[in-house]
């Protein structure tokens, strides 16, 4: 096996942590919650806001990123991302306000066919989105919800989302990758078993987008929704997506607005709506430029990169990082699953003292991430990460487990960690 000084000096990717914003001796950790600035990032979003400053209100059609196309435009870009066609993807809105639009569009319950099947390892802005949705249908969550069970408190076995989809489920919606124990599902055969059955499916790509390739059109899934502040370094807050099958692009959008209009007539100001033809009908209200422009900058580094790139070089550094803590520190409970087809981008360790070892990291100059109630979250992002690095973080959180730094700190969790 190479050592690590070898794996960096072979690394491909290595010249692409220049592009990024990083404290001095830290190791940061936590790209799966939010993603670091890049250079990039910050020029884009610059240029966007000299844009306003010197077109104004012709900056809607002037300039070199026009804002009245521009989510269109880097739809475009983003589709090759998740394996689908230009025309099914739209960069609009947030996982929550896209789950709700795209319930509103396709989720047509019957007195037969009327529960919408999630899981109960989902993270729980989904879940409330869901049981609002049901809500505002007349429906009453704790019949109409359904919660896929996990055995162990960390994964889902494929028998037991089998075994939930009955003939009165109308959609499934997963994660594509667990948040909590990093399990990368396996979206076609899901699909596929769901479909025989009738059944919509729809996946929250959240910790999927950007750590690896998907193939959304050709799996035949419905829909799809996810942010853009994690592995696709966009900001805080950064606009999220949208992708549905154009088998459904018939469909009025649930919630219409006037960007979700057809763009030759969008200025009519008829008060017939007249839908786009593609996901961009399923847009809201009027793009959030500035919050979609640092998304541009990441863009090109991932078109630069390539994504079964970035996965290759996740995979070996997830691996190492696996390898060295199984080896250094035991007393680590591992529990994303061992097969690489089976894992997103980062690595979960369950210890009953969480939250005190990642209060411990922090001083070390480690960025973690602490889940409630026990899980230490670690992911080292292809772009910005060495795999010396990896070896140096798992040499510090050894030194704090061997020496009991964590006691000089309480396990309560912070607000905001």
């Amino acid at each position: 096996m190479p050592t690590v000084k070898e794996l960096d000096r072979s690394d491909s990717l290595a010249h692409f942590k220049k592009e990024f914003y990083r404290t001095e001796g830290q190791l940061y950790m936590d790209g799966n919650s939010l993603g670091l600035m890049s250079k990039r990032a910050e020029n884009r979003l610059n240029e966007l806001m000299d844009s306003w400053k010197i077109h104004a209100i012709d900056g809607w059609t002037e300039g070199e990123n026009p804002w009245f196309t521009l989510a269109e435009d880097m739809s475009a870009r983003i589709a090759p991302l998740v394996g689908a066609h230009a025309h099914e993807v739209m960069v609009t809105g947030s996982i929550t306000s896209n789950i709700h639009q795209m319930l509103s569009t396709l989720f047509r319950p019957t007195p037969d066919r009327s529960v919408i099947l999630v899981d109960e390892l989902n993270f729980p802005s989904d879940i409330y989105a869901v049981e609002s949705h049901l809500r505002l249908r007349g429906l009453e969550p704790e019949t109409a919800m359904r919660k896929v069970k996990s055995t162990d408190g960390y994964t889902l076995e494929m028998a037991d989302i089998l075994q939930e989809l009955r003939e009165d489920v109308a959609v499934l919606l997963l994660p594509s990758v667990l948040y909590r124990s990093g399990q990368l599902l396996p979206l076609r055969e899901i699909t596929e078993a769901a479909h025989a059955k009738g059944i919509l499916v729809g996946f929250d790509l959240a910790h999927s987008i950007g750590a690896m390739p998907h193939e959304l059109h050709e799996c035949g899934v419905d829909f799809a929704v996810w942010c853009h502040y994690k592995y696709m370094n966009s900001g805080p807050g950064g606009t999220g997506g949208l992708y549905i099958h154009e088998r459904h692009h018939h469909l009025s959008p649930g919630n219409a607005g006037w960007f979700g209009s057809e763009k030759t007539k969008q200025f009519d100001m008829d008060h017939q709506f007249t839908k786009a033809q593609g996901a961009g009908a399923y847009q809201v209200g009027t793009p959030n430029i500035f919050s979609m422009a640092p998304l541009l900058g990441s863009i090109e580094l991932f078109e630069e990169a390539g994504i079964d790139s970035i996965r290759k070089k996740s995979l070996e550094l997830t691996r190492l990082l696996r390898q060295l803590a199984a080896e250094h520190i035991p007393e680590l409970q591992d529990v994303t699953p061992k097969a690489d087809e089976e894992r997103g981008g980062h690595i979960a360790f369950a210890h009953p003292e969480a939250a005190r070892i990642c209060k411990a990291l922090k001083q070390a100059e480690v960025v973690p991430d602490f889940r409630a109630p026990n899980i230490i979250r670690l992911a080292p992002i292809a772009f910005y990460t060495s795999y010396s690095d990896v070896e140096e973080m798992v040499s510090r959180l050894k030194n704090i487990m061997a020496n009991e730094l964590y006691k000089n700190f309480s396990n309560e969790r912070n607000v905001v960690a």
